[in-house]
């Protein structure tokens, strides 16, 4: 079952279409510039999977949160946004990226906005242990990034220090989508895991790798992702690349060693312990389809 197909279950579509029309109220609720970048940020849209996870991990007789869908989705909007400052990307989803247009100040107080509307469409439901979710993904976030900082062009980081930063990134968002709807936030995690690694083995894996030219985005970063940090672990030229060395020809030494491959394995892997974690939902075909799905896509 494709992401498409997901997408089909009974309530969905209408439930995501209910988001996107609060996540527009909720980003224009404060007219000025923050707001008017903010729209720009929503506008260049996105799988909305963490609404998704809301929507499916909600049990039989209770109607899915609204609010806790427009709230994980403006936390990651946010994070996409400062992520976007702090690692100087000019683009995003192809389009400029906030800083860049705008400069850094108004892209800081952006994401600091999106925040602050994602805290305030939860709180408004009256739900503290809901709240407190949210307040706990959204600290993961800044241990998560935090992290990243440390590790940046070290190609020793452990592959155990690699799968905690996906933990705290991606999966602690999907975590609190999870236990926001009611469901397994176990799901969460390795879900989360699961479609980091993919994430990064396509960085890895684009057009462009058979040139060995232009290197991919987190090579270029000195972010050490798993196929990277693999792939360094025997061939000493991606190692010096990720350390911040010179980058040609190094995706291309990348693919010969294999890391690819054995990096999908692992995302396979976690795809498998988010699988065990599900026992009874309401949704479990489309849950289990989910992992599937961010494991197999293709972007």
């Amino acid at each position: 079952m494709t992401l498409s197909a997901i997408r089909e279950a009974e309530g969905l579509e209408e439930y995501l279409d209910a988001i996107e029309e609060r996540l527009a109220r909720s980003v224009a609720s404060h007219p000025g510039l923050v707001a008017a970048v903010g729209n720009e940020a929503l506008a260049a849209g996105g799988k909305r999977l963490r609404p998704l996870l809301v929507f499916l991990s909600t049990p039989p007789g209770r109607e899915p949160s609204l609010a806790a869908g427009v709230a994980v989705e403006l936390v990651h909007m946010a994070t996409l946004v400062h992520d976007d400052l702090i690692d100087r990307a000019h683009f995003r989803r192809g389009k400029a990226a906030a800083w860049s247009v705008y400069g850094a100040d108004a892209a800081r107080a952006t994401g600091d906005y999106l925040f602050a509307r994602a805290f305030a469409e939860l709180s408004a439901t009256g739900d503290v242990e809901a709240v407190q979710v949210l307040a706990d993904a959204t600290l993961a976030l800044a241990r998560g990034e935090a992290l990243q900082r440390t590790q940046t062009n070290d190609p020793s980081t452990t592959v155990a220090a690699y799968i905690e930063r996906c933990a705290l990134k991606t999966g602690a968002l999907f975590e609190a989508a999870c236990r926001l709807g009611g469901g397994s936030g176990q799901y969460g995690i390795a879900l989360g895991v699961a479609f980091q690694i993919a994430d990064d083995v396509l960085d890895c894996s684009g057009a462009t790798i058979e040139t060995g030219k232009i290197a991919g985005t987190d090579l270029r970063d000195g972010t050490p992702t798993l196929p990277l940090l693999l792939a360094a672990q025997e061939d000493e030229l991606v190692r010096a690349a990720l350390a911040g060395g010179p980058l040609d020809g190094a995706l291309v030494r990348v693919a010969a060693t294999g890391a690819l491959e054995r990096s999908r394995e692992v995302a396979l892997d976690y795809a498998r312990r988010a699988r065990a974690c599900l026992n009874g939902e309401l949704h479990r075909d489309e849950l289990e389809s989910l992992t599937h799905a961010v494991v197999n896509r293709e972007r």
